[in-house]
């Protein structure tokens, strides 16, 4: 019998023929698989011709509390425990934190079956800096809040991954224009691994507009961090005289903030609260 354990094992984000041969392993020799939907795992398995002879058992978000107890009663009574989630590595934007923190507390041991992720492959074919990254997951759904949050990272100099649900994918950009700058890079990665699998680059405004036409699919965005001058070089007092001046002359302040936030890379929020201020 293998070793008890808690095994988080990564599963195709798309493709079935990126389901490892470890995978498909412990998915045939694991006595408990906790699966976040039952029957995805059960269509998964029929991709990958494996039987699961274990125990099968759903958790998820909404019973992980309630089940987290005897997950960690199993494995410490001798049981190997496979946790899937519907894609990807559990625990990261899915149930599985819970489960890891209930074990390492009761000093069992965890493990993981590495494979597919939405967040590294859309960082790689991302084309922005990849030698440091953050990554943010899923921003509020609510306009204030996901402002506000996204203006706590204007700074942020390191790559940015986050996942965004298709239909609130154009507001969340233009969100991202408004408070990190309209010309900030980004990439909007759409189905990765599946047959229409695409990558849209672009500055944050640009994917804006794209966006507004409508798209499908599961999505991964990816921004650039802040460059130098855009956190530390570039003083938004410098620049509001010429916002006021150009107010003066008949420019909507709304226009002239997002068009001096797209050539200095300053937020257009930030700079338009301060020609605010400043009036």
């Amino acid at each position: 019998m293998p070793d008890a354990a808690l095994v988080l094992a990564a599963t195709p984000i798309g493709d079935s023929r990126d389901a490892s041969p470890r995978l498909l392993a412990e998915l045939a020799d694991a006595r408990v698989v906790a699966a976040e939907d039952t029957r995805r795992l059960r269509r998964l398995t029929d991709r990958l011709g494996v039987t699961v002879t274990g125990e099968v058992v759903s958790y998820h978000e909404h019973n992980e509390a309630s089940r987290t107890p005897d997950l960690v009663e199993r494995i410490a009574g001798g049981d190997r425990v496979l946790l899937v989630t519907d894609a990807g590595m559990p625990s990261v934007s899915d149930p599985g934190y819970r489960l890891v923190q209930a074990c390492v507390a009761a000093d069992l041991p965890v493990t993981c079956v590495p494979g597919p992720s939405a967040v590294l492959m859309a960082l790689a074919v991302s084309g922005l800096p990849v030698d440091r990254f953050c990554f943010e997951g899923f921003l509020p759904r609510k306009t204030g809040e996901r402002e506000r949050t996204l203006t706590g990272l204007a700074d942020e100099p390191r790559t940015m991954v986050f996942f965004e649900a298709p239909h609130r994918l154009a507001a969340t950009l233009a969100s991202m224009a408004t408070t990190l700058g309209e010309g900030r890079p980004a990439a909007v990665c759409r189905e990765l691994t599946k047959t229409y699998e695409e990558v849209r680059r672009g500055g944050l405004a640009e994917l804006a507009d794209w966006a507004e036409a409508g798209v499908k699919g599961e999505i991964t965005v990816v921004v650039a961090g802040a460059t130098a001058t855009a956190a530390s070089q570039v003083d938004p007092g410098d620049v509001i005289p010429e916002i006021l001046e150009r107010v003066a002359a008949g420019e909507r302040l709304k226009d002239v903030t997002k068009d001096v936030a797209r050539m200095t890379g300053l937020s257009a929020k930030a700079l338009y609260d301060e020609a605010v201020r400043a009036r």
